[in-house]
């Protein structure tokens, strides 16, 4: 098998991890990096990610990254540019992203037109792993395969963000105010979007021609007042919510999608929340029941967890480069796996 030569695009929290996850596997050559930033623009790659020197300066400059002759892009950045994702596909690069392009109207309409059309002009794939959930609708359309009825596939999250350092990002949801206006809502229905994104990924893999997408939350307050020394929580403002998107067939739930996220246990209420990650059910002959629980190692800080994002968006990248011309869905790509028998004998994750 020969290497596959990569380009890693921005490295803020995401894209740093998966340039390390470049640097980590012996079958992918790090070609190129994009330098969002200025003041990124010239440095090694190593230096960026924590790493020794690779050689490789990161630059903002598209035409030289373009002239690399890499095989495929890892495209992290918070923010989507359209006519940069549409120029690397026209020119003929594999584009996997974890990003969802909400900010260009997501893959539909206009801009899923735009890209499947740089797709067919440079023979090329785009493959969307996603923020979250990036890799459980993976694993939960697969599991499916033991099963001869499916009525209902159902995922819920359980996660204490405590640990996702972002103070912006909660209170878009509505957390530390005293209550959910409906701009809050609407903020957020918008932010979970990639759960609808994971639904309707699952639809189109296992066969469900959805007719309705319906959206749902609730909120729940603190009952005394928590410093969580990045973010200051007030008693009796929002610290928790419930939140999801069911996907439904002539007015019944086929799948369902669901996350439970808290800042703090001291709640208002009786809300309970799971110490597993994941807890999946699919309703059918036979039933399945299924729950993952992600232990991190102790010398984990908060945002190693962004790892979940990155590595799923890695490992795909032979999957992608096998895979048709075209915009990818969870069927084209399959499941991607670790390289573990590489690292077995050829050892870069550091201890």
């Amino acid at each position: 098998m020969e290497n596959l030569r990569v380009i890693q695009w921005t490295t803020g929290k995401v894209g740093k991890l998966s340039l390390r996850g470049i640097l980590d596997d012996p079958r992918l050559e790090l070609a190129g990096v994009y330098a969002y930033s200025a003041d990124k623009n010239g440095v090694d790659a190593g230096e960026l990610c924590g790493r020794p020197d690779t050689g490789v300066a990161a630059t903002d400059d598209i035409d030289a990254l373009i002239a690399t002759n890499a095989d495929i892009v890892l495209y992290t950045p918070f923010m989507a540019d359209l006519d940069h994702a549409v120029r690397l596909l026209e020119s003929g690069l594999d584009v996997i992203s974890t990003n969802l392009f909400l900010n260009v109207g997501g893959i539909q309409g206009e801009t899923r037109s735009r890209l499947a059309a740089a797709c067919e002009r440079g023979n090329s794939s785009l493959y969307i792993t996603g923020i979250n959930p990036g890799w459980i609708n993976q694993m939960v359309t697969a599991m499916t395969a033991v099963c001869r009825d499916v009525q209902k596939v159902s995922i819920f999250e359980s996660a204490d963000v405590s640990v996702y350092e972002s103070a912006e990002t909660w209170q878009a949801l509505g957390f530390t105010l005293p209550e959910a206006s409906p701009e809050v809502i609407e903020m957020a229905k918008l932010w979970l979007s990639t759960f609808r994104d994971s639904v309707q990924r699952m639809g189109v893999a296992l066969g469900f021609e959805l007719d309705d997408m319906e959206f749902f939350i609730e909120h729940q307050t603190a009952s005394e007042n928590v410093d969580l020394g990045w973010l200051q929580i007030e008693k009796d403002t929002i610290a928790a919510m419930r939140a999801g998107w069911n996907g439904m067939v002539g007015g019944k739930t086929v799948l369902q999608s669901n996350v439970a996220w808290y800042l703090t246990t001291k709640l208002n209420g009786d809300w309970t929340f799971d110490d597993d990650h994941y807890h999946i059910v699919i309703d059918g002959e036979p039933e399945v029941q299924t729950r993952i629980r992600f232990v991190p190692p102790d010398h984990w800080g908060n945002h190693e967890w962004d790892i979940m994002t990155a590595m799923p968006a890695v490992s795909a990248a032979f999957a992608v480069s096998s895979a048709p011309a075209g915009i990818l869905t969870l069927k084209d790509v399959g499941l991607p796996s670790a390289p573990a028998g590489v690292w077995s004998t050829d050892r870069r994750v550091p201890a």
